[in-house]
């Protein structure tokens, strides 16, 4: 049996994101700064800072900004071995804005990217031989034709290799049809081991619901633990019968929401996946209620910055702050 050398392998999308060097509309920035973002390669680089190895699986162009993405992930030590090159597609962008109060506005040019052209054929399974757990998201199966086909068969295919499935549905409204959404979100459910839905999310999948109802109706659709994400007011789960909610960590401010999520899930994993056997109900009693604390943390403390992941504090950081104690820093 081969040792399981990769703790999490993602699958998703990840573009060069442009945003102005100041707060205010694009229209009238005068410089844009680069970065890399996308929800999977987000949780693939924060759960490298969190000490788990992971592995980032996409397509890209074979142009600069696909050497761009590339290159940022293996110099924060993700595994990019398996990532495709399409000399025929290009990689997609997107950019931000900030207006100073708010979400930022999100600008995508992801229409015939190259990932947005992923084929269950190109699944290999080497992606998952040497690995502990797959997280996905719901961001995928909204690029392309064929991406759920594709997101539904990795999760099947990860799962006859015996790895654990999260699955953050991570509704993007700006990419597809609301209807086509819901019913697509929901088929994905029996798939996955972990499902992950913010309280809009799980509003927008299955109507409104009391917050403790949503676990067991996701329960029912398949998953094995439910975490429901409540924003500033934390976040709870469902062990049995019994509710477990997790205090949330509070920041004085806010400056940047995006990501948050996506911190919050390797937040989440990286406490989980301590044991062998991370949905064991053993393994949960030792460990929900502490990986709902550190998702919490992960998740307020990605709000502190601009960027999708470059804030992401190191397992240490983490560590102290749960603790309670300070990071010397000079």
């Amino acid at each position: 049996m081969s040792k399981k050398t990769i703790d999490v392998v993602t699958i998703g999308e990840s573009m060069v994101l442009f945003q102005p060097l100041i707060e205010g509309t694009l229209a009238y920035a005068p410089m844009l700064s680069k970065s890399v973002g996308g929800a999977e390669s987000n949780v693939a680089l924060s759960l490298q800072r969190l000490g788990k190895k992971s592995r980032w699986i996409s397509r890209l162009g074979t142009d600069p900004f696909g050497d761009m993405i590339i290159s940022t992930l293996a110099g924060e030590g993700v595994d990019v071995s398996k990532v495709i090159r399409d000399s025929d597609a290009p990689t997609a962008v997107f950019f931000k804005e900030s207006k100073g109060y708010g979400d930022p506005n999100v600008y995508y040019y992801r229409k015939g990217s190259a990932a947005s052209r992923f084929t269950k054929e190109e699944i290999q399974p080497n992606w998952f031989a040497d690995a502990r757990h797959l997280h996905v998201t719901g961001i995928t199966p909204a690029l392309g034709d064929n991406t759920t086909e594709m997101l539904k068969e990795a999760m099947i295919q990860a799962r006859k290799e015996g790895l654990t499935v999260s699955f953050d549905p991570n509704l993007r409204k700006k990419l597809w049809d609301e209807e086509k959404a819901r019913t697509t979100l929901l088929s994905l459910i029996p798939y996955c081991d972990i499902f992950m839905p913010g309280l809009e999310e799980a509003q927008f999948l299955v109507g409104e619901r009391n917050e403790e109802d949503y676990c067991s109706v996701f329960e029912e659709l398949g998953a094995t633990l439910v975490v429901l994400k409540l924003g500033t007011r934390g976040s709870l789960t469902k062990l049995g019968t019994t509710m477990i909610k997790a205090e949330p960590y509070k920041v004085d401010y806010v400056v940047d929401t995006v990501g948050a999520g996506d911190a919050f899930a390797a937040g989440l994993l990286s406490i989980l996946l301590r044991d062998d056997m991370p949905l064991a109900q053993s393994a949960l009693e030792r460990n929900v209620e502490s990986a709902l604390k550190r998702a919490n943390i992960m998740g307020a403390l990605a709000t502190q910055f601009k960027g999708d992941w470059e804030g992401c504090p190191t397992k240490l950081e983490v560590e102290h702050l749960e603790a309670g104690k300070q990071t010397t820093t000079r």
